[in-house]
């Protein structure tokens, strides 16, 4: 798994210029195809302090280690551009928090938004310029496919582009997957929702925290039970905090039903002209590229290949995906085109947006059609497959031998997946998506596996 890496070449040198920041772009992609010199966007936010306030969120968020907090992490959040609005995205460090801010069509005051992707480091120098600057000044953003600038007052800052952290690939992939099954659990006006946020402690050991709806507000509750929402680590929406004087209001998405345990779940603060989105994995020791939430569709692979490139001809950073439309554009039944969004994913081409409650296109720097390289079980399942290790059904079991030794999978009526003897089905129980094993014999045939809201398979 690589990064493409491309000679930088400019048409003139970016500049700031009176009441208007011109950056240069080299090289990018568009719905018209590969251009030399793309421009996604120019102009001004027009809720300059609250956007200013939020994209430092999303960077803090990168440089941040929740779990084990020793060590650099990364600053380089993605950017993308689809039409009319922009969103800036990253994970923390230890990969267990995704950041979003969506720049909202209201928020942007410019040309209209190109389409494209890129990342930049946003690095040290261009925070502290972000921090220092005076409230009520106009904020000009220029966004192109190889660099973004932030002009403040008189001065510009350029951030070159920086390699994507090749981790993230499958936290974009296991975020989108998750967040499509949560509800709207919650929804706090601004006055609750600074009242609340401010009670959570700033740091903390990764305690995980109940809350349920309580009249205009969240109560804490000492379990789990009917209208819990899982807070795990609730130090970790410390970087909500900085925006509570700009927040209209906060939206609270878990998966819906009564939860066994801790789940993941995303907290949305609604700001002037758009909103920054903290989605926190089930445990402050857990990142999200380990869910496996999109091994069993990755499991269908027949024509997979083909049905991904007709889909990828499709998309063009589209803000909402329309999975119906897919289907009759490309002639691909809905599950095939299911299945072949859930390719594209492992790419990182696909995203969730929650207060859409819709996909969104983006293209990140990687390779589509290598969903094993970045899938070990799956890549075990399908060498157990091709060496004839799934044997026939014994009643309502399936046994996988591997070596000298054989796991049973145990088999529903309906033909479902329940469990398997395996030790990562005995730790993980099919909170992290089904094991290599399970993986295999549903390849042969045999067998299908269901998953929760929360990325468990059901029992």
């Amino acid at each position: 798994m690589t990064t493409a890496v491309h000679a930088l070449r400019y048409l003139q040198p970016s500049a700031l210029r009176p009441h208007r920041l011109d950056l240069a772009t080299s090289g990018g992609a568009t719905p018209h195809g590969a251009a030399d010199h793309p421009r996604f966007f120019t102009g001004a936010l027009r809720h300059p302090d609250a956007a200013a306030a939020a994209l430092l969120a999303v960077a803090d968020v990168a440089a941040a280690r929740y779990h084990r907090p020793t060590g650099a992490a990364s600053l380089d959040p993605v950017v993308t551009a689809d039409g009319d609005r922009l969103r800036f995205e990253s994970f923390s460090g230890c990969g267990g928090v995704h950041a979003r801010l969506d720049v909202l069509p209201e928020g942007l005051d410019g040309a209209a938004t190109g389409h494209g992707t890129t990342n930049v480091d946003v690095n040290a120098p261009l925070r502290e310029a972000l921090r220092l600057r005076t409230p009520g000044e106009r904020l000009q953003l220029a966004v192109g496919a190889e660099e973004m600038a932030v002009a403040v007052g008189a001065d510009t800052l350029v951030e070159r582009k920086v390699p994507l952290p090749a981790r993230w690939l499958k936290g974009f992939a296991e975020t989108q997957v998750l967040t499509a099954r949560f509800d709207l659990r919650a929804r706090l006006a601004a006055a609750e929702a600074v009242r609340f946020l401010r009670t959570l402690p700033a740091t903390g050991r990764g305690t995980v925290r109940w809350v349920v709806p309580a009249g205009p507000g969240l109560r804490p509750v000492s379990r789990p039970g009917p209208g819990a929402i899982c807070l795990p680590g609730p130090e970790r929406l410390a970087a909500l905090r900085p925006l509570l004087r700009h927040a209209t209001a906060l939206r609270v998405y878990a998966p819906p039903g009564t939860p066994a345990g801790p789940t993941a779940s995303a907290w949305e603060l609604a700001l002037p002209g758009g909103r920054l989105t903290l989605t926190l994995s089930p445990d402050s020791s857990r990142g999200f590229s380990g869910e496996g939430g999109l091994l069993d569709l990755l499991a269908d692979a027949a024509g997979a290949d083909e049905d991904v490139d007709a889909l990828a001809a499709l998309l063009a950073w589209d803000a909402r995906i329309e999975p119906a439309d897919l289907a009759e554009d490309s002639g691909l039944t809905p599950d095939r085109v299911r299945t072949a969004l859930a390719h594209l994913a492992t790419s990182g081409q696909i995203g969730y947006d929650l207060a859409e409650a819709a996909h969104f296109h983006r293209r990140l720097p990687y390779e589509s059609g290598r969903a094993e390289d970045r899938n070990p079980r799956l890549r075990s399942a399908r060498a157990l497959l091709a060496a004839d290790a799934v044997g026939p059904a014994v009643g309502d079991v399936r046994a996988v031998t591997v070596g000298d030794h054989a796991h049973h999978v145990r088999i529903a009526a309906d033909g479902t997946a329940l469990g398997c003897t395996c030790r990562w089905w005995a730790r993980h129980r099919g909170g992290r998506g089904p094991c290599s094993h399970v993986l295999a014999v549903r390849m042969a045939g045999g067998t299908r596996t269901t998953t929760g809201a929360d990325g468990a398979e059901r029992k």
